[in-house]
């Protein structure tokens, strides 16, 4: 038992120092290399992080099952809430709502992964989110939006599957009470060619998180288009109402 709680705290603060070194290193790409940082309010900040994590928890309630992965591979499209948040507001809103759309998910649905799925979704997401957020607000246009996203699907593929093979897939199993075999063996029923941890993250991880990311790409720039006028408005109509008081 003590030992199972040690692990539980050991896992709890990998997380914990996970978020606050992301969020430095978002705070300190946003102010280094976006010269035009938007300047909001913190209740202005707050409230659209707010609204796009909610919605963002919610999308995740929805998850489609993938042929050529194991049960607990499945897509949401929770990062195209996140997308629209961190280009209109930048990368700690992004950072920030990744965190907060757990939550939200975790407090209406719970977790069947022992918190390991929700927080590899969390760093995952991030290494998606905050090199498409830098390279978009450093000139922002429809192109560098475009570049940003293939970057950090990029990097989500590298990372998310170096991530899977070297800690999370190996964490799972000690904290599910799961032998890393059994895992191994749940993606040898989809495909054959899956016989070890590294067959399992070449042949579900990484088209997983390409399929991710071109996903949310697409419909990021189908969706913000349309979305970004509205929040610019909203913006100015701010902005108006701050210069007659």
């Amino acid at each position: 038992m003590s030992q199972t709680i040690k692990e539980n705290l050991s896992f709890v603060l990998m997380c914990l120092l996970i978020f606050a070194a992301l969020f430095a290193v978002a705070l300190l790409l946003e102010k280094l290399l976006i010269k035009d940082r938007k300047k909001l309010g913190s209740t202005h900040f707050i409230s659209y992080t707010a609204i796009f994590s909610a919605m963002a928890g919610f999308l995740m309630f929805i998850e489609i099952p993938l042929f050529f992965a194991p049960s607990f591979y499945e897509i949401d499209l929770s990062e195209i809430p996140i997308m629209i948040c961190t280009f209109y507001l930048g990368p700690v809103a992004g950072i920030v709502a990744e965190l907060l759309k757990i939550i939200v998910k975790l407090l209406f649905k719970g977790t069947t992964t022992a918190f390991v799925g929700d927080f590899a979704n969390f760093v995952v997401g991030c290494s998606f989110v905050l090199p498409a957020s830098v390279i978009y607000h450093m000139k922002k246009g429809k192109k560098s939006a475009l570049v940003g996203m293939i970057v950090g699907t990029a990097v989500m593929t590298v990372f998310g599957s170096l991530f899977n093979a070297v800690y999370l897939l190996p964490t799972f199993a000690e904290l599910y009470g799961m032998p890393l075999d059994a895992i191994i063996a749940m993606g040898s029923e989809v495909n054959g060619a899956i016989n070890s941890v590294s067959t399992l993250v070449l042949f579900a991880v990484v088209p997983f998180n390409l399929l991710k990311g071109v996903i949310v790409t697409l419909l990021t720039m189908l969706l913000y288009k349309r979305i970004s006028p509205l929040l610019h408005k909203g913006d100015a109509k701010l902005q108006e109402r701050s210069s007659k008081k």
